[in-house]
């Protein structure tokens, strides 16, 4: 079967993975209302395309905290890679590297900060959980900085782990030939079975539930690297987070895997756009599957997007080459909206060229 979408590779991943591994990467929290409302909502959003524009040349070309990136497209953080596939982060690190754009590393990665830095370059971020034990943060931070990673993208919507059901009923734990590479020699890399979800024990076993907008001012002294963080959902929380010195903000709602009946984040996207009043750049994370997505981001304000799911199921499905195609297929549907909406730079993307339900409605001028 030929690939004509990056949504086909989910099922290809389901066939292919235990079920446990897949209801994993799959699942979201408790009703899984938000998990379906991060695509539903982008549907519901209309463009407004604008014609007898010359397109014959498209730039999709911007810069993330001063790099510069081929497109808007980035990878978010998405733990146990090498649950997918035994090349794990190596082939999503290749991969990005080789699309011009960014991948962000998760703290329990099964690759370590140094191995993903050792398949050669390519611009890096760091995903940070954190630990109880600030040493080890400090520790961790400190080994990302050195092996070249340009930035963090610090979590902050999980002082405890959302319910994901599936889990629990299949015990998931991490298969034993895997570890979170980035904690092994700490005693913190090995997750024990539980009666429940072996991760959600691990992390009420260590991840920081005193974590505060205080941390943020503490990370900024251990590290020169900027610091986006990442669960953004409100403007309040937004204006809050550019007072504690974040570079950037990441609206989030953890693949809708922590708390149900939040929003999508595209319905959350404007309402942080607007708070922050251009003073630093707001990123969207997920429910993101077509360039069209990509596109309505943009014209809500988003300065890029970070895609995870189908980067783990194409990863399941091909490896590297199926990374490399879930990059190239959203870049070049992107383009296509582009073209189709009369923009040829990013810049060019407004507010104006598409239409969602909590407009008012447009007064017709009269003829």
């Amino acid at each position: 079967m030929e690939i004509t979408n990056v949504t086909e590779y989910d099922a290809i991943a389901k066939a292919k993975l235990p079920k446990m591994v897949y209801d994993y990467y799959a699942s979201g929290a408790e009703d899984q209302w938000t998990l379906q409302e991060n695509r539903n909502a982008f549907a519901r959003i209309l463009f407004r395309p604008r014609i007898l524009i010359d397109v014959n040349k498209i730039d999709m070309a911007t810069t993330v905290l001063g790099f510069k990136i081929s497109m808007p497209i980035m990878v978010a953080p998405t733990a146990f890679q090498k649950m997918a596939h035994p090349d794990g982060e190596y082939a999503t690190a290749r991969a990005a590297s080789a699309a011009g754009t960014i991948m962000t590393l998760s703290s329990w990665a099964t690759s370590s900060v140094e191995e993903v830095a050792s398949t050669g370059p390519g611009i890096r971020f760091f995903q940070l959980y954190v630990y109880k034990n600030r040493k080890v943060v400090e520790q961790l931070v400190r080994r990302a900085e050195k092996a070249g990673f340009k930035a963090i993208a610090l979590t902050v919507d999980t002082p405890r782990l959302g319910r994901r059901e599936s889990d629990i009923k299949n015990r998931f734990t991490l298969p034993p030939n895997l570890t979170l590479k980035n904690f092994e020699g700490l005693d913190l890399g090995k997750m024990d079975e539980a009666n429940d979800s072996g991760l959600a024990s691990y992390v009420a076993g260590q991840i920081d539930r005193t974590l505060s907008w205080k941390d943020i001012q503490w990370l900024q002294t251990i590290t020169n690297m900027p610091i986006l963080v990442k669960g953004v959902l409100t403007g309040e929380d937004a204006r809050i987070a550019i007072q504690a010195g974040a570079a950037g903000i990441i609206v989030s709602n953890h693949g809708a895997r922590q708390l149900d009946y939040v929003p999508a984040t595209i319905s959350a996207l404007e309402e942080v756009v607007k708070a922050t009043q251009g003073r630093v750049p707001v990123f969207l994370d997920g429910g993101v599957r077509r360039g069209t997505d990509v596109f309505k981001a943009l014209a809500l304000g988003a300065s890029g997007i970070f895609i995870g799911r189908p980067v783990v199921f194409a990863l399941a499905a091909e490896g590297e080459a199926g990374v490399k195609k879930v990059l190239q297929m959203l870049r070049d549907e992107f383009e296509l909206t582009m073209a189709l909406s009369g923009c040829r730079s990013l810049s060019e993307i407004t507010r104006n060229h598409i239409v969602t339900e909590w407009d008012t409605p447009r007064h017709l001028p009269r003829l």
